[in-house]
């Protein structure tokens, strides 16, 4: 379904001319590819939005399709677009729109929107990273908070990229790479006092941290909203407690300091009982 002949980096399936800085450049055998290649992954299972029991997607980023009375919001791309898929989303009523974390994901989605027809939303800010022409399938994100329908918000963070996005529904927040779920945040209460559950990062798999201003400006940013659970960009990476605001919080102080600060912002601030009512 995936027809475009335009390469295809193979280690994030996102089809640029060449990777961004964030990301290490593959080994040159393995480091483009085509939809009709063997290379790229044989199949996709999306798995829907809450865990309802339908197929899960292993060793891949992770998609979700967010069912609202609206229609369908599928948060962030995986490359392959192939029959079953489309049949799969189709028959849970298509698509309304796609809303894109950052340019990692941008992936194939000129072929995903046509296919859909639905338009992709993604932040201004990181226009420079689209690999095609948008062709009037995209939106840009203008401002720092836009409501895609009723109930579902897309939140500009940046961070991760500049325009880097979370996205806010029913008490889940969408986090992505924006928000690094660590193996940490999976341990059962009581957990010990100073474990982190969350890391911040410009770049992942080069292991660069994000400096205070910019984890101050991700906490500003979700700040007003209410969550108890975030999903990441893997399966696994999925985090429920009713403490869980405050755990993030927490986690950003902790990196701070980690980083040899001692004052900052950020480690003034608190979570309000009562904050957190959109």
């Amino acid at each position: 379904m995936s027809t475009s002949p335009l390469p295809i980096c193979t280690a994030c399936g996102t089809q640029y001319s060449s990777p961004p800085p964030h990301h290490p450049s593959p080994p040159p055998a393995k480091s483009v590819s085509t939809p009709a290649n063997s290379s790229l992954p044989p199949a996709n299972h999306g798995q829907p939005c809450p865990n309802y029991k339908k197929r899960t997607k292993t060793n891949s980023p992770k998609t979700r399709p967010n069912p609202t009375p609206q229609g369908n919001i599928l948060w962030d791309l995986i490359t392959l677009l192939d029959p079953e898929t489309v049949d799969f989303i189709k028959s849970k009523g298509g698509l309304k729109a796609i809303v894109i974390s950052h340019p990692h994901y941008y992936t194939t989605y000129v072929e995903w929107a046509r296919v859909f027809g639905c338009e992709v939303l993604v932040s201004k800010e990181d226009r420079e990273w689209l690999c095609r022409e948008p062709e009037g399938v995209v939106r840009f994100l203008e401002g720092e908070v836009e409501e895609v329908v009723r109930g579902v918000t897309a939140i500009k963070t940046g961070g991760h990229f500049r325009g880097s996005l979370v996205l806010c529904w029913e008490g889940r927040l969408c986090i992505a790479d924006t928000i690094v779920t660590v193996p940490s945040a999976y341990t059962p209460h009581p957990r010990p006092p100073g474990q982190t559950s969350y890391s911040f990062q410009w770049s992942i798999p080069n292991m660069i941290p994000l400096p205070p201003d910019d984890i101050l400006r991700i906490w500003r940013a979700i700040k007003p909203f209410k969550f108890d659970t975030t999903h990441g960009a893997f399966v696994g990476m999925d985090v429920r407690d009713k403490g869980l605001k405050r755990r993030m919080l927490e986690s950003m102080k902790i990196q701070v300091r980690g980083e040899g600060w001692d004052k900052h912002e950020i480690l003034e601030e608190v979570v309000d009982e009562v904050e957190g009512s959109i």
